[in-house]
């Protein structure tokens, strides 16, 4: 079921995903050459409780998962297209496109969550932001930027879709268009969603779609809008850590997320 947010939960999700679009910052000036995604994960983990908030991530089990998130951040390096698990032998490198997802519950009342309440839906008045960047490791190919750019592009499309009245459709095609017309593969495999109460919640948004169909969008609603493209193919492989998925091609990928509110006047970013 499709859940639309009070205005007084929307004021927790703007401040949480101000908060978090914060913390994603200082992931990423600290992304360096030799850094390992682990020291990437523990900083992350680190600036989240300082803040008030719990990781979403660490913890997480996803419908039919075998294995729960092992780690506060995902950090998915060239051809892992998303979910790529922090370690400290995963070093990053110059020349990597590297994507980094983060989460985050947060309540107003600025309460600390202790660790063992990580992902605990029940926490008093905490509210999910969701939000992910790709980001080049010193000097990248061409190649790896024009990939970066394009996807950031197409999230800022979908975001522009969104208004009362629109469907989920017309985010889609939107972000489709723009990667196809720039030769880059749609991955179809995973998608947006809802978010708020919840990490994952109705509707999905898949990254390719007709204009005019699916869900029908609503002041209040809140979604995570979330472009994921590649250099080569779309399909995408699940590795034995039952988590990364990596290109089936090899090919790198990127992607580009944040969580939206639906109002009145289109679209407010809540992650930035």
């Amino acid at each position: 079921m499709v859940s639309v947010k009070t205005p007084d939960e929307i004021v927790i999700l703007r401040e949480g995903g101000r908060r978090l679009a914060g913390i994603l910052q200082q992931l990423i000036e600290a992304a360096q050459p030799g850094v390992s995604t682990k020291d990437l994960d523990r900083l992350a983990e680190s600036l989240i409780f300082s803040c008030g908030g719990a990781p979403v991530f660490r913890g997480y089990r996803a419908r039919g998962a075998r294995v729960s998130y092992p780690a506060s951040i995902c950090v998915s390096i060239n051809d892992e297209a998303v979910h790529g698990i922090p370690r400290e032998d995963r070093r990053l490198r110059e020349g990597d496109a590297v994507g980094i997802d983060i989460g985050m519950r947060w309540s107003i009342e600025n309460q600390k969550l202790i660790p063992g309440s990580i992902g605990d839906k029940n926490q008093k008045g905490g509210m999910v932001t969701d939000m992910a960047v790709t980001i080049g490791i010193g000097k990248v190919s061409s190649e790896a930027e024009r990939l970066m750019r394009t996807t950031k592009e197409a999230l800022e499309l979908g975001i522009r879709s969104v208004r009362p009245g629109a469907r989920i459709g017309d985010i889609s095609s939107a972000i489709q268009r723009h990667l196809q017309r720039a030769g880059l593969g749609v991955i179809r495999e995973l998608a947006g969603h809802g978010v708020g109460y919840e990490l994952h919640e109705e509707p999905l948004i898949p990254n390719y779609g007709k204009p005019g169909t699916g869900t029908i969008l609503k002041e209040g609603m809140v979604i995570a809008i979330e472009p994921m493209a590649t250099l080569g193919d779309w399909r995408v492989a699940l590795q034995p850590d039952e988590w990364t998925f990596r290109t089936a091609d090899g090919s790198l990928a990127a992607h580009f997320e944040h969580t939206v509110a639906v109002t009145a006047g289109g679209a407010e970013v809540l992650t930035k």
